[in-house]
């Protein structure tokens, strides 16, 4: 895949990531009630897949894509869909669309809505336990940096810091506090864990947290801005919701220009750390430039 054009690239891997949920996910209807429907709802409803492309990108960058993978980039999708499902919820952001698509909870209903992200986070778990061909001290490892980037010591706790700074004022250091840990967590986490599937030398894995850690503020940045000037139908969500619940953000914070030359810089970053990394590594340098300049 490392010569693929990186439209081509995305494509084929999104195709990839959505076979493998399809196979492993339970059947909707199975069961006695709606959950395996709620499930699937929420994991096929549109999403980009940036966090499984980022590791078969960075797979790809230090070896080959594998079975492994598969498993790892499965997990970090069904975690991201199961924190998207809670954060919709009434007692949370109390949102009715998401990409485009009524909310889970709206859907369905609220009780199913928690279940399903309920399910989706420890099925997250069973995927690394399954993953083929991996020496047990990768599992762990790789068991240990899930946990740590989706828990309180990262997502959960970002979340947490969000739902705290409603109508507070942040300073820009607070802020970066927040999403490091909101969204900057499970997308250093993505590359990072990719490339272990593919056996990359502590100093790779190294280059690969410091390239994760800057796209993954950029991507914030990004959404950020695209929260505030882009119209509803194309974002998917509700245009201006962050500004409606008064959060503070990089557009609050920095202004439109501003926030746009933090994203850059952030963009600047995450391509020189891989500058000890040749061609192979072009689809995460394609990556870091779809995330900047993403319009939805």
């Amino acid at each position: 895949m490392d010569t693929l054009p990186f439209a081509d690239f995305q494509q084929q891997s999104q195709q990839r990531i959505d076979q493998h949920l399809n196979a492993i996910l339970p059947i909707a209807g199975q069961g006695e009630t709606t959950l395996f429907e709620a499930i699937r709802y929420s994991l096929f409803n549109g999403g980009k897949r940036i966090r499984p492309l980022l590791a078969y990108a960075a797979a790809n960058a230090v070896g080959e894509i594998n079975p492994s993978t598969d498993r790892v980039a499965a997990a970090l999708e069904m975690i991201h869909a199961y924190s998207l499902i809670h954060d919709d919820l009434p007692a949370m952001d109390n949102d009715d669309l998401r990409r485009g698509k009524p909310t889970c909870h709206i859907a369905f209903d609220e009780a199913t809505a928690i279940l399903a992200g309920d399910g989706l986070q420890t099925l997250a778990f069973e995927q690394l336990l399954e993953a083929p061909q991996l020496p047990p001290q990768t599992t762990l490892r790789l068991l240990a940096m899930l946990t740590k980037a989706a828990g309180i010591n990262g997502m959960v706790y970002g979340q947490a810091i969000d739902m705290a700074a409603v109508n507070q004022t942040l300073t820009l250091l607070q802020l970066e506090h927040m999403h490091r840990h909101k969204t900057g967590a499970m997308i250093s986490a993505s590359v990072i864990m990719g490339g272990m599937t593919a056996g990359a030398s502590e100093e790779q894995l190294g280059a690969l947290k410091d390239y994760g850690e800057a796209i993954g503020l950029a991507f914030q940045v990004q959404d950020d801005i695209l929260d505030g000037t882009t119209d509803t139908a194309v974002l998917g969500k509700q245009q201006g919701s962050d500004q409606a619940r008064n959060k503070p953000t990089y557009l609050s914070l920095l202004g439109i220009d501003g926030a746009r030359q933090k994203a850059a810089e952030l963009h600047g970053k995450s391509l020189s750390a891989l500058a000890s990394f040749d061609e192979r590594a072009d689809q995460l340098r394609a990556i870091a430039n779809y995330i900047v300049k993403r319009e939805y």
